[in-house]
């Protein structure tokens, strides 16, 4: 299986489609890791699958290019059990990443992932609270925000200003129907759109996840 892969492209650091593949007639994303599957994933020789229906940021890579620069410290809010979080942690492989989550079953999951990999702090905090850990995360070069809750533009922007370097970058996954589930998800994007663009922040890119329904990721920059 390994010997007939093929690498297509190089999308970011550590970041490859892949094709070749026994048995498989379509091109999958993975990355370069040497380490063993955290959630489920097929290990391809140096690569971990990283399937985009279990992580927004594979999806949106998969039609939006984004350089993640391998030296980055990444603060991630929505940690939840590291599915996202160790292909991250393959790409910022001279970075670090402060990995935020609330609920405390997914946490025990990130924490094997932490003491396997050096790059990973595991923080068992409310985002929305950034005040909690603000004396154990430093300032980062990148933001990510993976957090299914009504103030999830909120607590972006609260988590930008404790923490995002000046000229940083952040992504948000806006989930349309925690925010509200009675309108339609594009009136949502729209008005989280337009509070982003009110506030210090340059508006990238924004766009449809493929693989996540009623969801949209926003690119900024601080």
């Amino acid at each position: 299986m390994v010997e007939t892969m093929k690498k297509v492209k190089k999308l970011t650091h550590n970041v490859f489609l892949l094709s070749g593949i026994k048995n498989e007639d379509r091109t999958i994303i993975a990355t370069r890791s040497p380490y063993p599957p955290h959630y489920g994933e097929r290990k391809l020789g140096e690569y971990r699958e990283w399937i985009p229906s279990r992580s927004k940021l594979a999806s949106m890579l998969l039609s939006y290019h984004f350089e993640i620069k391998p030296e980055w410290k990444c603060l991630y809010l929505g940690a939840a059990s590291g599915t996202t979080v160790s292909h991250l942690s393959d790409i910022l492989d001279k970075g670090i990443i402060y990995a935020v989550e609330y609920s405390a079953k997914p946490f025990l999951k990130l924490l094997e992932l932490a003491e396997e990999r050096r790059n990973i702090v595991p923080l068992l905090k409310d985002a929305s609270k950034p005040e909690s850990y603000s004396g154990i995360v430093e300032p980062v070069d990148f933001l990510y925000q993976d957090v299914s809750q009504k103030n999830q533009v909120e607590i972006f922007l609260k988590n930008i200003d404790f923490f995002l370097k000046k000229g940083g970058e952040a992504l948000l996954m806006v989930k349309a129907r925690s925010i509200d589930s009675t309108a339609k998800p594009e009136d949502v994007f729209r008005s989280v759109l337009k509070e982003l663009e009110k506030e210090n922040l340059e508006v990238i890119k924004s766009g449809e996840l493929r693989h996540h329904r009623d969801h949209i990721f926003v690119h900024v920059r601080f």
